[in-house]
């Protein structure tokens, strides 16, 4: 089976969309022997922040000497970035060679009514490629959720990390923040440690009172330590407990990113890891995400960022406050259609002088008439532009006529198709 033949294996699992639950996907690692066993983690969820926390963590553990994996999703450039070991993607061949040696345990279950979905089988493939390849750890970032999230077929991990919470996916998580942040601290194993920024009181409290049920560390960030000495585009400096810290991705919320990660280095270092204080500083600087506030090009300014949510556009709304003050915006946006879409414009209320909709190669796509409705309400000039690339265009043309930026955001999906196209325009 070469690579293509297994990325059409894989594509085909999509039609089972999104099935919570842990039974299917511990069959199936039953079935291949429990990779998963075979490897130590540190657990990530939340809402906003997993891959950043993720990025740096991992950064840290290399920079420290440790052969580290790292799963995060969705992918952004390709399918194999979700999947790296030391800042290497999953080589095509080894996709191809796993997909091989699992797809007839799935094919199997789906014929006795045990569909696998298409995320289970990539976690899958995922915790066979970091066995085969004897990782010392695993960075594991969710999918959806935490509780019935494939990946927390895991036993214990070293510690789990719970970033920022907020009303996202509620039509599978629930409608409320004490509802998701009890989903997403279903990755609190008993008598681990857990790692957790403070933010709104019942979240804080449906966090502090899991890990005490269960017996954990609660490792805190302390905010009231932290202060920001410069923020730049590109280049931000700050100190917490006392330390200097610099780090390159955009927006004071990295900075709460970054906190977290220096917290959670504390239970990697009691379970033996030798991280030296260089080694923290060093990953938080070195860690690039694409598409979280991603300068994509200076002349003109393109900027591309994957905010889709809630939060995920309110801390997009105030890098674009605190980074392009007065400067003429237009934005190419689009957005799925289970999203808090409404709850998320409302933090871009006239931050855009011109919004060009657009469509994503999506089933969960909001039709673009749909979403130029709901955007209408917020913006001045809105336009449907179905020609991404049209899309593209025009907006770097008003950002050059202006002297001001082009953006992308409103969905990871839309910023993955939209960077191969900048990136790939003369």
């Amino acid at each position: 089976m070469d690579f293509y033949k297994a990325m059409e294996k894989i594509s085909s699992l999509l039609r089972f969309g999104s099935m919570p639950g842990l039974e299917r996907i511990q069959k199936l690692l039953d079935n291949m022997g429990n990779p998963e066993r075979d490897c130590r983690f540190i657990h990530i969820a939340g809402t906003n922040g997993k891959g950043s926390v993720c990025t740096m963590l991992s950064e840290i553990l290399r920079k420290s000497g440790y052969k580290t994996g790292l799963f995060t999703s969705p992918y952004i450039i390709e399918f194999c970035d979700r999947i790296s070991i030391d800042g290497e993607m999953i080589p095509k061949n080894e996709v191809a060679d796993i997909v091989e040696k699992i797809f007839p345990i799935i094919e199997q279950m789906n014929e006795n009514g045990e569909p696998i979905t298409e995320f289970e089988c990539v976690t899958a493939i995922a915790f066979e490629y970091f066995r085969r390849s004897k990782c010392d750890i695993v960075v594991l970032e969710t999918g959806l959720g935490g509780k019935y999230d494939s990946t927390n077929v895991i036993l214990s991990p070293i510690a789990s990390v719970i970033t920022s919470i907020s009303l996202d996916h509620t039509a599978v998580l629930g409608d409320t923040l004490d509802m998701i942040a009890s989903e997403k601290a279903g990755i609190i194993k008993q008598g681990g440690s857990t790692v957790f920024c403070p933010q709104e009181d019942i979240v804080n409290k449906v966090i502090a009172d899991t890990a005490k049920s269960l017996d954990n560390t609660l490792y805190e960030v302390d905010m009231s330590r932290c202060t920001v000495l410069s923020e730049r585009l590109g280049n931000s400096e700050f100190e917490y407990k006392g330390e200097k810290y610099e780090i390159t991705l955009a927006g004071r919320h990295q900075v709460k990113n970054a906190c977290t990660v220096i917290e959670a280095i504390t239970p990697l270092r009691n379970a033996g890891f030798d991280i030296s204080d260089s080694a923290v500083k060093y990953g938080i600087k070195k860690a690039f995400i694409p598409a979280r506030f991603e300068v994509l090009k200076t002349e003109p300014l393109i900027i591309l960022d994957g905010g889709h949510n809630p939060s995920g556009l309110k801390a997009l709304s105030a890098a674009v406050k605190e980074y392009l003050p007065n400067r003429h915006i237009s934005c190419i946006m689009s957005m799925l259609r289970d999203k808090a879409v409404e709850g998320s414009m409302v933090y871009l209320k006239g931050l855009f002088d011109k919004v060009y909709i657009v469509e994503i190669e999506n089933p969960r796509k909001m039709p673009a008439p749909q979403l130029k409705a709901i955007a209408d309400n917020y913006f001045d000039e809105v336009e449907i532009c179905l020609d991404k690339a049209e899309a593209v265009r025009r907006a770097i043309s008003d950002a050059k006529e202006s002297g001001g930026a082009a953006l992308v955001c409103g969905s990871l999906y839309l910023a993955s198709e939209i960077r191969k196209l900048i990136l790939g325009m003369e």
